[in-house]
């Protein structure tokens, strides 16, 4: 990593307290936790937000959601984002071959039109030479309401956010997923 964590004592109490929420979740601290931990209140911030994007409630199934975290995750190269959402993916319920099959969903038949949907959006959002059209929001709308649509942006622009912040540390994967790594992560990224 490019910048080390602190010691655990150093950080404040409260976001020790998320600490202790992470090593019961994961069996350990998340290194991304303590490059963010370095800045008290956006992490404070940014763990709020990822808990209100990842509850039970919300309009998107959590297979879903995973789905869009690890694609992210991919185009934007971030090792240990591909590590712990495959990992999660998988835990809800997702095959291996999907998973793996997520950098090339556009070749055969292994997603919905939903998911592809989502997918063609999730890009669309995620990639800096693309715009999102007036006919990929009118898709959505047979799956989503403007609620659900807010929504989704909004993990999509999460997960670019913590995929890039992860990238550009360096963040290495903490070994949560032990699917085979695929060698080609952002296929597709010249189709429209």
């Amino acid at each position: 990593m490019h910048v080390e964590p602190k010691a655990l004592r150093e950080y404040p109490w409260f976001v020790r307290l998320f600490f202790a929420k992470q090593r019961r979740t994961y069996g350990k601290v998340l290194d991304p936790g303590l490059l963010w931990g370095r800045s008290k209140w956006v992490f404070s911030s940014v763990a709020l937000l990822y808990g209100a994007l990842n509850r039970r409630s919300s309009p998107l199934d959590s297979a879903l959601r995973s789905l869009v975290t690890v694609r992210v995750s991919q185009i934007n190269h971030c090792a240990f984002c591909i590590d712990i959402n495959s990992a999660t993916l998988q835990k809800r319920g997702v095959s291996e071959d999907k998973i793996l099959a997520l950098a090339t969903w556009r070749e055969g038949s292994k997603f919905t039109e939903k998911e592809r949907m989502v997918l063609e959006y999730t890009e669309a959002v995620t990639f800096s030479d693309r715009e999102v059209t007036p006919e990929q929001i009118e898709g959505l709308r047979k799956y989503f309401d403007d609620d659900g649509l807010v929504e989704l942006t909004g993990l999509i622009a999460f997960q670019n956010m913590s995929s890039k912040f992860n990238a550009a540390l360096d963040v290495p994967p903490q070994g949560f997923c032990q699917l085979p790594q695929k060698a080609e992560t952002v296929k597709n990224s010249g189709e429209p």
